[in-house]
């Protein structure tokens, strides 16, 4: 992680944190589309990550702060990616970044989520929030039932924001010719944190 800033203001060092082409679109597929393996955040990114910079980018926000890595616990060789909350603490900027493209950008595919965030106002971001916090941290479910508002529906923020995002899900760039993966059955990561051990993702 950077320790020689180029200067103090807070503005430029999120921008040296988030300010390449991929870490907040890992951060947005992580949060609105619960995308928590390797395998997934490659091969289904809208934009056609590679795979060397997806595991570069996954790092760094480890190293930040903002993700952590662990064992999965569904399957024993593959690890998952949860927020810290330092990591859901940047929910509200990805909201305001959707809604000031809703205004701004009219070619958008998100206009739609951009109304649902809009229509459900502050609540639907706090319920949101709390949903995050119980599926990614690990805290107790006395914890976790005192920090949930109380939900105007039987439909989850999450869902409600899933369903918005799906028009633009279904308009994926088509794989390019230099990110075809090699015809092995399985996609693999070299996890150094296990004595420099291959694990499935």
């Amino acid at each position: 992680m950077r320790k020689d800033h180029r200067s103090g203001c807070v503005i430029n060092r999120m921008v040296e944190m988030f300010g390449d082409k991929w870490s907040l679109l890992i951060i947005r597929d992580i949060i609105f589309v619960n995308r928590r393996h390797f395998r997934e955040l490659l091969t289904k990114s809208l934009e056609g990550i590679a795979s060397n910079i997806l595991a570069d980018r996954l790092q760094r926000l480890i190293e930040q702060g903002i993700i952590v890595k662990s064992d999965d616990t569904s399957h024993k060789q593959k690890v998952i990616y949860s927020l810290t909350e330092k990591g859901i603490g940047l929910l509200p900027l990805l909201m305001e970044m959707v809604a000031w493209g809703h205004q701004h950008l009219p070619d958008s595919r998100l206009r739609g989520l951009a109304q649902v965030l809009d229509k459900g106002g502050p609540k639907l971001w706090a319920e949101f929030m709390a949903e995050l916090r119980e599926t990614h941290l690990q805290a107790s479910n006395a914890n976790k039932k005192a920090r949930r508002p109380t939900k105007s529906s039987g439909i989850s923020a999450m869902q409600r924001i899933q369903a918005a995002y799906q028009p633009a899900l279904a308009k994926r760039k088509p794989e390019r010719v230099g990110q075809r993966r090699a015809p092995h059955a399985r996609i693999r990561e070299k996890d150094a944190t296990a004595g420099n051990q291959f694990r499935l993702i």
